[in-house]
């Protein structure tokens, strides 16, 4: 299933961390993204990052990385100045501007 196959969520405006009311047009309450995050890490991969890659399939050994993965169906993008740099396009602006002016 490609991105743009999925569902499109929908805010419901409440609280999808906590169910706290937020009004239309928000997921979360300031900040409960990050708790949000936290808690299904808790509950579902130990907490651990490296827990989360490996019950994913992108421990050691894995047929690809999870960098990987995500350039090649996340919507990642490497930095166009060839460092190496890997992330969402955003970002990778920002990292362009930061690390590839002229002033660096």
């Amino acid at each position: 299933m490609t991105r743009s196959e999925r569902e499109r969520l929908i805010p419901t405006g409440f609280c999808w961390c906590c169910g706290k009311e937020i009004g239309l047009g928000k997921f979360f309450a300031q900040g409960h993204d990050k708790a949000a995050e936290a808690a299904y890490m808790a509950v579902h991969h130990e907490g651990s990052v490296a827990r989360l890659l490996a019950d994913t399939g992108f421990g050691p050994g894995a047929d690809e990385t999870i960098q990987e993965a995500a350039l090649d169906r996340g919507g990642w993008q490497l930095c166009p100045r060839g460092c190496g740099y890997a992330g969402a396009p955003a970002s990778v602006a920002n990292h362009v501007r930061k690390y590839h002016t002229k002033e660096n």
